[in-house]
């Protein structure tokens, strides 16, 4: 059983009724860093919610590369889960955690139901789904309409609020991968913004000193 007070503190609009179901039917599940939790091409049998750590979100092609969308946060849900399991289609996007993650998963069979009784629900998943939609407009804002530096300077920024640091411990070829671009391109930049002084290239890292110059 998931412990109440820790529903409330992340959901204090959740009506109590509600909280007390979700901490009797939901499920704790943890994740270690680098871990999939979700991938692209098969079913989803819940709805996800996080309670701790950083959960990624990619786009897989068919080649298998994974290009980055966007994060999911503590007391976020992730959209793709909720609508993949109301109707019980597959999921079009991968899922990894980034360092320690614990979710929270619910019951396929309840979703209906707690939209149909639950205003606060109701709220939520509304507001998850335009959470969503707001972060894949900025990305293909990014990607369709920006040079891949301003990509890069927008990744490392996104990358740097969400991991609350302004180390990045990503390779130039992760970095690549994520942005579809080839590793020698991202090394050029990321070069040209040292010699800037935005960041400073570590070994494993990327120091983010200023990328608002």
């Amino acid at each position: 059983m998931i412990p109440e007070n820790e529903l409330i503190t992340l959901f204090p609009a959740f009506e109590p009724a509600l909280i007390r179901e979700i901490a009797t039917t939901g499920s704790l599940r943890s994740f270690a860093d680098g871990d999939l939790i979700m991938k692209s091409g098969r079913y989803i049998r819940s709805a996800m919610i996080v309670i701790e750590g950083l959960v990624k979100v990619m786009r897989e092609d068919d080649e298998g590369n994974e290009y980055f969308m966007y994060y999911i946060e503590p007391g976020e849900a992730c959209a793709m889960s909720m609508i993949c399991a109301n109707k019980q289609n597959m999921s079009e996007l991968t899922a990894k955690a980034v360092g320690t993650v614990q979710v929270i998963t619910t019951p396929l069979e309840l979703m209906d139901n707690w939209m149909m009784h639950y205003k606060s629900w109701y709220q939520f998943v509304l507001g998850s789904y335009r959470r969503r939609f707001e972060d894949m407009l900025t990305t293909i804002d990014h990607v369709a309409f920006r040079n891949m530096d301003e990509r890069l300077i927008f990744y490392l920024k996104e990358n740097s609020r969400k991991l609350k640091t302004n180390l990045i411990p990503f390779t130039h070829a992760e970095i690549a991968g994520e942005l579809n671009s080839s590793r020698e391109v991202i090394t050029r930049l990321m070069k040209k913004l040292a010699d800037r002084g935005m960041i400073r290239l570590n070994r494993q890292e990327i120091e983010i000193i200023n990328l608002d110059k």
